[in-house]
């Protein structure tokens, strides 16, 4: 089984009613226990520290955030009151995702049930991302020497704009977004490969993109690590989508990204980034499919 990365963390408190469906961290890892795929437990992390953090981060906002006293403007553009909790939870997602990474240089394969949060810039946070976990964990691992080139392959609804934000002058951590072009942010960031789809998208037209564009990409980068956001948003039913993708699929798109990487004989981190609506048992299900096409794989 590929190793798991799950923190008690994942799942701060909100106040009642918020928009944002913090309940579906917990709910995960429910359900990837019942459907076996963690018989030996989840591997828990440590969460990211300052030092690290500061690797993609502007050191006065990380301060701010660990202090809990994030300038109100910069609160509002995240979406989150920037508790004691949030930032723990933004510190343990970060952290999750450097060892999911770590794991999957050993195993070939490793995902965190949290992670993704890739609206979060050098500069703050915003979109319900406080800290951007991919850009800190692929910074951390070139730093120790652990890697030379990373991939990410971002296929959230919305576009990496805090990705592409904190390694715009990273040639060799390159940035792949594939998004619905008509949707959040309204203010893009450039990234190294953007290609914003049309409303309306559906399962055999997104496939179609994936494969005109990602083999030939991940041969020629030639990565030692691959970071894939699963964000599930694409789905037909997500409050914040505009693609209109099944769950068979998620599930077909997240078994291509694995088995092509499989393939290629590169390691695979999985995060799991975005999906939303009011069914926290639905958006779970749909973010249980990356681990089922890696268990699979």
């Amino acid at each position: 089984m590929i190793p798991i990365v799950f923190h008690p963390a994942y799942e701060a408190e909100l106040p009642d009613g918020h928009r944002f469906p913090m309940r579906k961290y917990g709910r995960l890892a429910e359900i990837l226990r019942a459907r076996g795929l963690v018989p030996d437990g989840f591997v828990t992390p440590e969460p990211a520290d300052a030092a690290m953090l500061s690797g993609a981060h502007d050191p006065a906002y990380v301060a701010a955030v660990l202090a809990a006293q994030v300038p109100r403007v910069i609160e509002r553009a995240i979406g989150l009151p920037v508790t004691e909790a949030v930032a723990a939870r933004a510190c343990a997602s970060a952290g999750g995702t450097l060892r999911a990474a770590r794991l999957a240089l050993s195993h070939g394969l490793a995902g965190s049930t949290a992670g993704g949060s890739h609206h979060a810039r050098r500069a703050g946070g915003a979109g319900f991302c406080v800290f951007n976990d991919v850009a800190v964990a692929a910074l951390a691992l070139r730093r120790e020497g652990a890697i030379t080139r990373a991939l990410i392959v971002d296929l959230d609804v919305h576009q990496g704009d805090g990705t592409a934000d904190c390694l715009a002058r990273e040639p060799d951590l390159f940035t792949l977004s594939i998004h619905c072009e008509r949707n959040y942010p309204h203010d893009k960031v450039p990234g190294d490969l953007d290609i914003g789809l049309p409303d309306g998208l559906d399962d055999a037209e997104y496939r179609a993109v994936l494969e005109a564009r990602l083999p030939a990409l991940v041969q020629n980068f030639a990565p030692d690590l691959i970071f894939y956001n699963a964000g599930v948003d694409p789905h037909r039913d997500d409050r914040l989508g505009r693609l209109c993708l099944t769950d068979a699929g998620l599930l077909a798109r997240d078994r291509y990204v694995v088995g092509l990487a499989r393939a290629q004989r590169i390691p695979l981190c999985a995060v799991i980034g975005g999906g939303y609506g009011s069914d926290v048992d639905a958006l779970a299900a749909r973010h249980a499919l990356v681990f089922e096409a890696m268990a699979g794989a």
